[in-house]
């Protein structure tokens, strides 16, 4: 896994850890981005901070409103009552709408705690602890789960779930951020699910599947500098 997250450092630079938000912050955006892409989700969650001036006036709207302003996101019949029920199971719980208790929490009470909600899966409560809560977790989204069967750090009827659970230990808590971050970025620009660009993959000579679409090509791993782009939690 080291030198996976070396070439991918000169692929696509370094990547420092940063918060991306406060915990009910996060949650709802990545719950936005499930099943759809960056820009419908990202479009979907300024919408709907630019309608309501607080998640206390989210989960107290009529539903029809909220699902009008995050419709971009798709599935917003399903994810509109799904984010509002939250919204009032944190209130109800904690007395405000606020996560942040959970970044002082061990980090299996913090993933049984996101967890019980409906709609919460692990890629969301991994997100919600990694990018919101500072616990090194390690997200599996769609681009990851892809890149880690390619390259047969799991196996190929290993579910996205599973991988959570093989994948995190490869990888030290300390790279884990990086990794997710610069994974995620090389499924968007090269790990495609659809004409990956294997010929320009600077993890080529290390990835069977992609041996065997460019065979000729395998050699020194390119080096393509550039920069990852901060874009919404996850993974679609």
């Amino acid at each position: 896994m080291s030198q996976i997250l070396r070439r991918l450092r000169r692929a696509y630079g370094r990547q420092r850890w940063e918060c991306w938000g406060k915990g009910v912050d996060v949650l709802v955006e990545t719950i936005l981005s499930q099943n759809t892409s960056d820009a419908n989700s990202e479009a979907g969650y300024r919408q709907l901070r630019r309608r309501f001036r607080s998640w206390n006036q989210v989960a107290d709207a009529p539903v029809d409103e909220v699902e009008r302003h995050i419709r971009v996101s798709g599935l917003s019949k399903q994810k509109a009552p799904r984010i509002q029920a939250i919204l009032r199971q944190i209130k109800a719980e904690r007395g405000r709408m606020d996560l942040q208790f959970l970044k002082d929490a061990d980090e299996q009470t913090a993933y049984e705690y996101l967890r019980k909600f409906k709609g919460v899966g692990p890629k969301t409560a991994n997100c919600v602890m990694l990018f919101a809560l500072g616990h090194a977790v390690f997200p599996v989204d769609t681009h990851i789960h892809r890149i880690a069967r390619r390259l047969k750090l799991i196996g190929p009827r290993a579910t996205a779930e599973q991988a959570h659970d093989l994948l995190k230990p490869m990888i030290p808590a300390k790279d884990r951020y990086e990794m997710h971050v610069l994974l995620v970025e090389h499924g968007r620009k090269t790990c495609k699910a659809i004409s990956p660009r294997c010929e320009a993959c600077p993890l080529l000579d290390l990835c069977p599947y992609g041996q065997s679409r460019a065979p000729n090509r395998v050699g020194a791993p390119a080096d393509r500098r550039g920069r990852s782009s901060r874009s919404s939690p996850t993974a679609r």
